[in-house]
């Protein structure tokens, strides 16, 4: 949603007082690239499924399991953490490439889409099945 010309304005004023106030962190702040961030973070994890490899092979070369275990452990923890990381590349690159989505269109609530607690919304239904029965 567009902010209003009023809002524009207080917006480049509050950036004008922060970088007037602290121009280190506004800095700091404007480089920071998060696809970059996630795309290190993807390889080092790599890096750290192979060393988890490296470990694993150790473990079965010396006949020690508790050394192939951690090696295992390992590989599992650094796939998950470069799975993340591509999940949030892939959507911190949608954002970029990709205008939004227009916004939901309004939908008129329903009985059935009433915000009251659990109880009230069963309430709600039972009577709706009684007055379906009569």
């Amino acid at each position: 949603m567009p902010l209003s010309e009023e809002e524009q304005r207080q917006f480049e004023q509050l950036e004008r007082a922060l970088a007037a106030e602290d121009p280190k962190f506004v800095s700091a702040m404007r480089g920071t690239n998060v696809r970059l961030y996630y795309k290190r973070r993807a390889v080092l994890a790599g890096v750290g499924f192979v060393l988890g490899i490296a470990v694993l092979m150790t473990g079965a070369i010396i006949p020690n399991t508790i050394i192939g275990v951690i090696g295992f452990v390992m590989m599992v923890a650094c796939l998950y953490v470069a799975a993340l990381s591509m999940k949030r590349i892939s959507s911190a690159g949608d954002s970029d490439d990709i205008p939004p989505p227009p916004p939901p269109t309004k939908r008129h609530r329903t009985k059935h889409d009433s915000s009251g607690s659990f109880m009230e919304r069963m309430e709600d239904r039972w009577r709706r099945r009684r007055d379906e029965d009569l």
